[in-house]
């Protein structure tokens, strides 16, 4: 889906919104007081549903990838939106790590009492409702769905035109699973067109009924997102991930870190897209690690140093450094040492993920401390930039701000809290 200009809604489809954000919120009523077992019965419900409608959800996407492959889209594209029955396998398995996870609702915070008597806690509550605007991936509507149901949020998903049938086709087991529990199917809705004034009126915050706005898709939408949206908006901008090797980098792991950081899935927000290699380790590194991408299938964009070394290697531009491929392509980069990784990091960086890999514990340490990105790493692969890596069972999407939520958005992350105070008669003097 692209947002170029939100045109003016036609008064169908404005009536349609209106109705769908009335009945969001009149679901998260409910959800914000529906008990654990509800909750996880519905999951339940949506998982089986999942794993039973496989054949008839693979049949939707296969017309949304033949309608891609007409316009010639690319491969990382199609790869995001392509499901197969293992990753079906995974969606399901996703809703049920979900389930198990502690519910949010309800948990105390903090509490401590006053001199006055007074006893003060902090508790975790709903939202209310979230509105989700994503692109291509279909599993989205799933892991959304799952993450504000737990959280007792409704929620109104806009998915992208390229897998709306596939979308539709999980939400339907989605409200499968919310009535076999008893619970209101408006707790998660599907837009049910792809008119582009839809997004324009979620955007405006539909009369009030939405409470918080998550984009999830490319640079563009994001950005014009956050720029047209009148509720608040847990952002993402981009994922453009860094590998650090450091002086003190064992030679066969950084290998096996920096193959898997491109290479593991070239389309998600987590894949590196900069290889950072210390001066000091040029004669020994830079080829071995450059060599295995290659081999892996990855094209190479090299700064001076590393063309200068190294035949068949792309001469990189400036944009480059900012670039964010998703696709089987890295920029590479010699610097003198840990500072100028950080300064590099810090000038190109979309403080999504980035990793170090060093021998040198204090190295690591300052690169942690230092690079002010929502994920850092040491010794380990950006891939696991990921909320079901997390142990949060999946994720809306990774967010980058410093408001409320910043890093994997999971359970916890979609909810607020308020501050119970219980006295014994107590009045202010």
């Amino acid at each position: 889906m692209s947002i170029a200009e939100f045109a003016p809604a036609k008064t169908d489809i404005a009536v349609e919104m209106a109705a769908i954000g009335r009945s969001a919120r009149a679901a998260a009523r409910v959800l914000a007081l529906a008990t654990t077992t509800a909750k996880n019965a519905a999951l339940a419900g949506a998982a089986a549903a999942i794993r039973n409608n496989a054949d008839a959800i693979l049949a939707a996407n296969a017309r949304d990838l033949a309608d891609a492959e007409k316009q010639k889209i690319g491969a990382s594209f199609v790869d995001r939106l392509k499901l197969t029955p293992e990753r079906i396998a995974a969606v399901a398995k996703a809703i049920e790590d979900v389930a198990a996870l502690p519910d949010p609702v309800g948990t105390v915070i903090a509490a401590w009492d006053r001199p006055n008597g007074l006893r003060i806690e902090r508790v975790r509550t709903p939202l209310g409702v979230i509105g989700i605007i994503y692109e291509s991936r279909p599993n989205v509507t799933a892991d959304a769905s799952a993450l504000c149901l737990k959280a007792g949020n409704a929620a109104i998903l806009r998915g992208g035109s390229d897998s709306f049938r596939s979308s539709a086709a999980i939400h339907r087991c989605f409200v499968e699973g919310l009535e076999k529990a008893g619970l209101p199917a408006g707790a998660i809705q599907l837009v049910p067109t792809t008119d582009r004034a839809a997004v324009g009126l979620m955007l405006s915050g539909l009369d009030g009924a939405i409470d918080v706005i998550v984009p999830r898709g490319g640079k563009s939408l994001v950005a014009r997102v956050q720029e047209e949206a009148r509720v608040p908006v847990f952002a993402h901008l981009e994922g453009v991930c860094h590998v650090y090797i450091h002086k003190s980098a064992d030679l066969a792991m950084a290998e096996k870190i920096i193959v898997n950081a491109k290479m593991r899935r070239v389309s998600v927000c987590g894949a590196a897209e900069t290889l950072l290699i210390d001066r000091a380790v040029v004669g020994t590194h830079l080829k071995p690690l450059v060599e295995a991408l290659k081999t892996a299938g990855c094209a190479v964009r090299g700064d001076e140093t590393t063309r200068s070394l190294i035949a068949d290697v792309t001469p990189a531009t400036e944009a480059d450094w900012s670039c964010e491929y998703l696709d089987a392509v890295i920029s590479a980069k010699v610097v003198d040492d840990l500072d100028a990784a950080i300064a590099h990091i810090e000038r190109y960086g979309s403080h999504h993920t980035d990793a170090i890999v060093a021998g040198d514990k204090a190295a690591a340490d300052r690169f942690m401390a230092e690079v002010d990105s929502a994920i850092v790493l040491h010794n380990a692969s950006t891939q696991f930039a990921d909320g079901g890596e997390f142990g949060m069972g999946a994720e809306i999407g990774i967010a980058t701000g410093k408001m409320h939520a910043r890093g994997p958005v999971g359970v916890e992350q979609l909810t607020s809290f308020k501050y119970r105070v219980r006295g014994t008669g107590q009045v202010r003097p």
